[in-house]
């Protein structure tokens, strides 16, 4: 029975806590408070996952998060492109915090998560290693209706919703350029630095695939927002 007493004490008292802290009467600092909006500005700390997954069931939530970036995008109209495929809460990317080249779509969340990692991981690597920014991000696209490494038999690619983004490289200010394909396996700053934003990268999207993974990564970065969490 004391077992019993202290288990329904404990669940009163989370309760209590809960409930004072969702009608504000408890005074949480926002990055603390699970039920406050997410601030991609703000240092993540364990609640930045929970805060960010939140978003892929509110739509105009994740839409009131990416207005606050540095993001220069247009909203898409949701639409089906194929079996499987087409866009739900997208945009146009047509900047970062660098230029792009080819504006490409993404999934409101899924660009949610590039901001996150420009602001706290690739542009802090990009001064860490190398005492400037980063100008411009190349890519190899986003937004592709076909399956997974494009063979008919598999199933559909995180690409054809535009949950994914493929990076192959970086132009600094300087304009010295750094590639995935040629300075991923480098001793010196540029391989570290691309290390460093991979790993950091699975931090706030939920594949990861570099190198690392196997060959048909071997010249980019394979960043999605989908079903299972791979970091390699």
């Amino acid at each position: 029975m004391r077992l019993v007493f202290l288990l329904a004490l404990l669940a009163l008292t989370v309760a209590a806590a809960v409930y004072g802290v969702r009608s504000g009467m408890i005074d949480v600092p926002p990055d603390w408070n699970p039920w406050e909006q997410l601030d991609v500005n703000a240092e993540p700390n364990f609640l930045t996952r929970y805060k960010l997954d939140r978003l892929s069931e509110r739509a105009e939530q994740c839409q009131q998060v990416l207005a606050t970036t540095d993001i220069e995008y247009q909203r898409l109209d949701n639409r089906v492109t194929g079996p499987a495929c087409g866009f739900f809460n997208a945009v146009r990317v047509e900047r970062t915090t660098s230029r792009v080249g080819k504006p490409f779509s993404l999934s409101c969340r899924t660009a949610v998560s590039l901001a996150l990692w420009e602001r706290h991981v690739l542009d802090p690597a990009a001064q860490r290693h190398f005492g400037q920014k980063v100008a411009t991000l190349e890519h190899f696209g986003s937004y592709s209706c076909r399956n997974v490494y494009g063979r008919a038999q598999a199933t559909r690619s995180q690409h054809a919703n535009a949950e994914a983004l493929d990076v192959a490289g970086f132009v600094l200010e300087d304009g010295r350029r750094i590639r995935v394909l040629k300075d991923w396996e480098e001793d010196g700053a540029s391989g570290a630095f691309l290390r460093e934003i991979r790993t950091g990268a699975c931090r706030f999207f939920d594949g990861v695939l570099s190198p690392n993974y196997n060959a048909a990564h071997r010249d980019h970065f394979h960043f999605d927002r989908g079903p299972y969490r791979v970091c390699r």
